[in-house]
């Protein structure tokens, strides 16, 4: 019961913190104004896409907090998620979307040293942070884009 407890604590804080940052940090008119590449998704994919990402990042996390709570592997975890959480408070918040870039490099470059670090010993949990690691490349791919265009 303990563990489906931790799991469920593992939930809340991860798609309750990202669900209220994205409230809050709503894209709102300056997002709408600007250039966007042809390759920019529609608004609707991004609540979807990033609910499910943030139930894998819990999971992973859970399953690592389990397995070694001090660990490297910990430390990285929560590192990803506080990049993850302050990306949009700079991109959308703050509209800096030179510094939301070098931010999201940093998050990216923390989510394959997570799936680095956790390969060898609980695959499982690397396997949940790959559809994570694909979909921050492509965000790094499209805020790059808006800050040349715009």
């Amino acid at each position: 019961m303990q563990r489906y407890t931790s799991l469920l604590l593992f939930l809340v804080l991860v798609l309750g913190g990202g669900l209220l940052i994205g409230y809050a940090t709503l894209p709102g008119a300056w997002y709408a104004s600007l250039i966007k590449p042809p390759f920019n998704p529609p608004n609707w994919v991004f609540a979807p896409a990033w609910t499910l990402l943030y139930v894998l990042i819990a999971v992973a996390g859970w399953r690592t907090w389990l397995r070694e709570p001090a660990g490297a592997a910990m430390k990285i975890w929560r590192v990803q998620l506080v990049l993850n959480f302050a990306w949009s408070p700079t991109f959308f918040g703050a509209k800096l979307m030179g510094p939301a870039l070098v931010e999201i490099l940093a998050l990216f470059a923390s989510i394959v040293l997570f799936i680095a670090t956790v390969w060898d010993r609980d695959r499982a949990s690397g396997w949940l942070f790959v559809p994570y690691a694909a979909w921050v490349a492509f965000a790094t791919l499209l805020n790059a884009s808006l800050l040349l265009l715009n």
